[in-house]
């Protein structure tokens, strides 16, 4: 039995994303496979690339051979130059910048008033109308 690495693909129309996997060479592309060993995202920018490098190196070892596009992914990751022996080998794949935090800017006024002001003026309306409410009927 030929066992390949390659890319199952998951995902939209014009919007795919990978998973590496293991799987018989004779399966279907999207079809049943023996172990997932990483994921792919190509859209993202940079792309998102995230490999199990032990399940790699193992799967390597025992004799998987890996499609051209999962090659190409095992070489940036490092896991290829592991394999073949190169002590150096390091992962190259670009990360993205963690997001910072919104903060908003405490110079310019808010647009929106605060809820709060409008319930406590119409309040305040209807406070003095019943006291003069109250003298009536206490007068007649």
């Amino acid at each position: 039995m030929a066992v390949k690495i390659r890319l199952k693909r998951l995902g939209k129309i014009r919007a795919p994303y990978y998973r590496i996997v293991v799987a018989d060479s004779r399966t279907k592309r999207d079809g049943r496979v023996i172990e997932e060993i990483g994921k792919y995202h190509p859209t993202e920018n940079p792309s998102f690339i995230e490999v199990d490098s032990d399940r790699a190196q193992y799967w390597l070892s025992v004799g998987a051979q890996p499609t051209e596009q999962v090659a190409a992914i095992l070489k940036l990751t490092g896991d290829w130059g592991k394999f073949k022996g190169d002590k150096n080998a390091a992962s190259t794949v670009k990360v993205a910048e963690p997001k910072t935090a919104f903060v908003a800017d405490d110079k310019k006024k808010p647009v929106l008033k605060p809820k709060a002001e409008k319930p406590a003026k119409a309040e305040e309306a209807p406070a003095d109308e019943a006291p003069a409410a109250e003298a009536t009927t206490d007068e007649a």
